[in-house]
Formats: C-alpha cells, structure tokens, sequence
C-alpha cells in the first residue's frame, strides 16, 4: 500500500499559522489609513520619541535642570541638550562641572558605529537632586 501524503500538515504548519497572525494586523493597518484622521491620543501613544515631564523644569537651576533630565532617563548629550534646550557651550561645561563634584558619571562604551558616551548620575547626585 502507499504511505500517505502528509505534505498538507506542512503547508498548516508553516503558512496558516504565521498568516493568522499577520492577517489580522494588516487589516488592522488598513482600517487606520481607511478612517483618515487619529486622535492626539494615538498620535501621542504610537509616538517612541522620549519626552521628558516639563512641569518642574523652569524653576531650577540649569544644573538641577541636567541632573532631572538625566533622572528621567536622558543619557546621551544630545537627549539632554535637545530636553533641557540649553546651548552647547553652556551644556559642556554645566557637565564638567557636575562630573568634577562627583554627581555625575562618564561611560564611554564601544557601540557599532565607533565610541559612544553615555552620562549617569551617582548616589550623591541622586540625593543632591531629590533634597
């Protein structure tokens, strides 16, 4: 007798699975170009772009105002720079002069596209901050 064709639980296997997952998101997608217009809502959500909380910024000090930023998760210079909109001279040296206090740290790390600096503030610029 011939071994049955099992060759069907392959194509299941391999095209309807993965197809049942994409299926739903491209129509999903569709919908979303179909309706022409988003909330703010969804704008805001889709949005990856870091955005720091502006509320406590204006009344400190420019150092206070780095430090905060660095707080919320802002570790590259540019993120600083682009957050607390603080001119680059003024920047470089606000950063040189909390790295000689102790209050922040400079790590510079290997990336892929050469040397990457990265800032981090320490226990002592955590409690000059918060107090």
């Amino acid at each position: 007798m011939a071994d049955p064709n099992y060759s069907w639980f392959y194509l299941v296997l391999f095209l309807a699975i993965p197809l049942s997952r994409i299926i739903p998101r491209l129509i999903s997608k569709r919908r979303e170009k179909t309706d022409g217009y988003k909330t703010k809502e969804t704008q805001t959500e889709q949005s990856t772009e870091w955005r720091p909380k502006q509320e406590s910024l204006k009344s400190q000090t420019k150092e206070m105002q780095v430090l905060g930023i660095m707080h919320q998760g802002a570790n590259t210079f540019d993120k600083i720079q682009k957050n607390t909109q603080i001119e680059t001279k003024v920047l470089d040296s606000i950063l040189q002069e909390l790295e000689q206090k102790g209050l922040i740290k400079v790590v510079e790390k290997q990336g892929m596209f050469g040397p990457k600096i990265e800032l981090y503030s320490t226990d002592k610029g955590f409690k000059e901050y918060y107090s």
